[in-house]
C-alpha cells in the first residue's frame, strides 16, 4: 500500500455541522475522514501538475485561433484509430443500459429526494453548473450523496415529509457531475495550493461509496464537464485507473460519459470515446454550455457574431450539425448518445401558456429521439412523463443499434449563419436580466434558479454573458432602433435592470445585484472576457477560516 502523507495539508473549512435541513446521521467529520483525505490528495500530487499544464494549453489553442495559426479540425495522429471500424466503446453497465430519461439538479437533501422519486431512468447530481460551490454545498453534496446510497436520505420540515419512496437499487441510477477542470476547491489546500475541485469531488464521493454502489447493483458512473481536448479525458481515464487500483476494484467498474459542451471537443468526439473508452458511458449534447463555447472560442471574429438568444435553436445550423455529428460518433462506437435539457419548468397559474411550455418540450424530445438519440434531460419531474413517452416509441431500452448516415464537415461546426438573424435591445435586456438574477442568486448561494419560466443555471447565464461581450466588440447593429451596441447603452441598460431587479428583490436590502453588476460591467462592456463566469465570482462565496486545520493531526 502506497504510503500517504498529509503534511502540509490544511483544512481552511469548518467541521462543525450546519445542516440545510433536519440533522443527518452523518457528519461532515465522516466524510473528511484520514483515509478519504488521504485518498483525493494522492490524486491531487499525482495529477494536479498535469491539470494546470492542459489549462494552460486552452490559452495557448486560444491565442492561436484568434490570430488565425491554429483551426479546428481532425487530429493526424488519430487517423488511424479513427479509420478502424472495430474498437468500441464499453458495453453499457448496470443501471445505464436504459436512460431514456435523465433528470438533473445540484445534490440538496430535498431536491435528492425529488429526484429520485421522479419518473425517470436516471439522475445527474450536480456539484457543477446548477451548484453555487459555498463550502456548506459542496460538502453537504457529499453527505447527502452518502445518505441516499444508504438508504438513510429521509427528513422532515414544518412543511414536509421528504421520504424515498423505495430502496435505492430501485431508483433512478445516480450518475454524479464533478466541477471542471478549471476550478479549485479553495477551503483545502495541498502543499500551498489550493486543491482540484474536480479532484475532490470525485475523490470524496468515489471513495466514500464506490464499493456500497455495487453492492446495489450499480457502480460509480460519472459526467464530465467541460472538456476541449482528448489530453484532458486521457487524465480522467488515468484518475479512474488510479482510484479503482487503490481501492482494490476491477478496472473498467467507473462509467463516465462526457458532455460535450465545448466548439474545441465537437471536432474530437471520436478521441474523446477512444481515450476513455474502457470506461466510457457515451456523449451528452450539453447546448447550452456549448453555445456558450462557441460564442467564447470565436468571440473576436466577427463573422461568426450570434444573433438575440431566442433566435439560436438546436435547428441552427452550427447546432443541428453538432447533434448528428455526436449521435453518428456514439453509435458507430456501440455508447449512448444522449440529448439535452429542456429547461422549462411548469407554469402553475397559466394554464394556457403551462401548454405551450410542454408543447415546446415535447417537440423537443420528438425532434432529439428522431435524430438517434438514446434519451434525454428534463428538469422538472413534471416533464419526465413527457419524456417516457416520446423516447418509448424507440420499442427498445435504446437506440444504440442505429448509426445514422451523416457525414458533417468542418465547415458545418462553424456555420453559424442563422435565418432572421437580428440582434435588438430587448436581445440586450433580456440578457442583462438573465445574467443579473442568476448571478446574483449564485452569489448568495443558489445555482439553479427558475427565471421566466425557465430553469437557468451557469451554462445560460454565461450565453448572456458572451452574447453581450460579442456584441459591444463588434459595435453590432440594432435591428429595432437607430444606432449599434456600445458600451455606453449596455451600461445604461444594466443600471436600469439593477434598480429594477433591486425594488423586486425577496430578500430585501440583502439583494446582491449590485455585486453582481460590479462583475459584470466590464465584461459586457468589452473591458476584459473571463474564461467562466464561476471562478470570476468563486472568491465571493468561500468562507475560509481563518485558521487552518493540519490535516496531518486529524
Amino acid at each position: 500500500m502506497v504510503k500517504i502523507n498529509l503534511d502540509n495539508v490544511k483544512l481552511y473549512a469548518e467541521l462543525d455541522d450546519k445542516p440545510q435541513f433536519s440533522p443527518s446521521k452523518t457528519t461532515i467529520k465522516d466524510i473528511l475522514t484520514k483515509e478519504a483525505l488521504e485518498f483525493v490528495v494522492l490524486l491531487h500530487r499525482t495529477f494536479n501538475g498535469k491539470r494546470k499544464e492542459l489549462l494552460e494549453n486552452r490559452n495557448l489553442k486560444q491565442k492561436k485561433l484568434d490570430d488565425g495559426s491554429y483551426t479546428f479540425d481532425s487530429l493526424p495522429d488519430f487517423e488511424q484509430i479513427r479509420n478502424d471500424p472495430t474498437w468500441q466503446g464499453a458495453i453499457p453497465a448496470p443501471g445505464l443500459i436504459n436512460r431514456s430519461s435523465e433528470i438533473t439538479g445540484p445534490p440538496q437533501r430535498n431536491m435528492l429526494v425529488n429526484a429520485l422519486n421522479a419518473e425517470v431512468t436516471t439522475y445527474m447530481t450536480d456539484f457543477e453548473d446548477s451548484s453555487s460551490p459555498t463550502w456548506f454545498n459542496m460538502i453537504y453534496g457529499q453527505v447527502n450523496l452518502f445518505d441516499a446510497i444508504r438508504n438513510q436520505i429521509d427528513f422532515t420540515t414544518p412543511r414536509k415529509d421528504y421520504k424515498l419512496k423505495g430502496d435505492i437499487k430501485d431508483l433512478p441510477t445516480l450518475i454524479v457531475r464533478p466541477r471542471g477542470w478549471h476550478m479549485e476547491e479553495k477551503h483545502l489546500y495541498v502543499d500551498d495550493e489550493p486543491i482540484s475541485a474536480s479532484i475532490f469531488d470525485f475523490g470524496l464521493y468515489f471513495f466514500h461509496n464506490a464499493k456500497e454502489l455495487i453492492k446495489v447493483g450499480k457502480g460509480p458512473y460519472f459526467y464530465l464537464p467541460k472538456m476541449e481536448d482528448h489530453l484532458e479525458v486521457r487524465l480522467w481515464n488515468d484518475i479512474f485507473c488510479v482510484a479503482q487500483d487503490f481501492i482494490g476494484m476491477p478496472r473498467g467498474t467507473i462509467r463516465a460519459t462526457i458532455l460535450i459542451e465545448t466548439l474545441p471537443a465537437a471536432f474530437q468526439m471520436e478521441e474523446f470515446i477512444y481515450e476513455i473508452r474502457q470506461h466510457s458511458s457515451g456523449l451528452n449534447c450539453g447546448r447550452w454550455d456549448y453555445i456558450f463555447s462557441t460564442i467564447k472560442k470565436l468571440r473576436n471574429k466577427p463573422e461568426h457574431v450570434l444573433p438575440d438568444r431566442d433566435l439560436v435553436t438546436m435547428t441552427s445550423p452550427f447546432m443541428d450539425a453538432y447533434v448528428k455529428k455526436l449521435i453518428n460518433t456514439c453509435h458507430r462506437r456501440g455508447v449512448h448518445a444522449m440529448g439535452g435539457m429542456a429547461a422549462q419548468i411548469p407554469i402553475k397559474d397559466d394554464p394556457k401558456a403551462n401548454e405551450t411550455a410542454l408543447n415546446k418540450v415535447r417537440m423537443d424530445k420528438i425532434r432529439e429521439m428522431t435524430n438517434g438519440h438514446d434519451g434525454s434531460w428534463v428538469a422538472h419531474p413534471a416533464l419526465a412523463p413527457i419524456c417516457n413517452e416520446v423516447f418509448s416509441i424507440m420499442g427498445t431500452a435504446n437506440q444504440i443499434y442505429k448509426i445514422p448516415d451523416v457525414h458533417v464537415r468542418t465547415a458545418d461546426l462553424l456555420n453559424t449563419k442563422i435565418e432572421g438573424a437580428k440582434v435588438t435591445v430587448d436581445g440586450i435586456r433580456q440578457n442583462l436580466d438573465i445574467g443579473l438574477q442568476y448571478m446574483e442568486a449564485w452569489l448568495r448561494g443558489s445555482g439553479c434558479v427558475p427565471i421566466n419560466h425557465l430553469m437557468e443555471d451557469a451554462a445560460t447565464a454565461e450565453v448572456s454573458r458572451c452574447q453581450l461581450y460579442q456584441w459591444v466588440t463588434h459595435g453590432v447593429k440594432l435591428a429595432d432602433t437607430e444606432g449599434t451596441v456600445t458600451p455606453e447603452l449596455t451600461t445604461k441598460i444594466l443600471d436600469e435592470q439593477v434598480a429594477i431587479l433591486s425594488s423586486k428583490s425577496p430578500v430585501g436590502d440583502k439583494n446582491k445585484f449590485a455585486l453582481a453588476a460590479k462583475y459584470f460591467l466590464p465584461e459586457i462592456r468589452g473591458e476584459k472576457f473571463s474564461d467562466f463566469l464561476t471562478t470570476l465570482l468563486y472568491d465571493e462565496v468561500i468562507t475560509p477560516t481563518a485558521t487552518p486545520i493540519d490535516c496531518s493531526k486529524l
